[in-house]
């Protein structure tokens, strides 16, 4: 069957692992999280904190990071596991990100929300 649907612009979430279904992040919120970047043309990898043994921390929903993660990571709760797929727009767009994106790329990231402001530090569970 042939589909002449086209890509939709924009970046799609699955959710891999649940997070707490309740602690989401609120645009300014400072997050920390675990990501691995893939191109989505051939899997390969072009960068991983996981790698480098250190979470990502970053301001949500004000640009800091690329469209694709500040409308994605919004619908994601604490501790949980995606996969975002965005198309080039909501990635680094015609420019790419030389010399690891090229122009164009869409992006495929694994991400981990493991903190949203003071919420969710290291130890597991938090006593309210």
């Amino acid at each position: 069957a042939f589909s002449t649907r086209q890509q939709e612009m924009g970046v799609e979430r699955v959710v891999v692992k649940e997070g707490d279904g309740k602690t989401f992040p609120k645009k300014g919120d400072e997050l920390k999280m675990h990501y691995t970047g893939t191109l989505k043309s051939n899997g390969n990898k072009f960068d991983s904190s996981v790698d480098r043994g250190k979470p990502f921390q970053f301001i949500i929903g004000i640009g800091q990071v690329i469209k694709g993660w500040d409308e994605g990571v919004m619908q994601m709760s604490l501790g949980e596991k995606a996969t975002l797929t965005m198309t080039s727009d909501y990635g680094y767009g015609e420019e790419g990100s030389p010399p690891v994106i090229p122009p164009n790329s869409d992006l495929v990231f694994e991400v981990e929300l493991l903190a949203v402001g003071g919420a969710g530090k290291k130890g597991g569970c938090n006593i309210l």
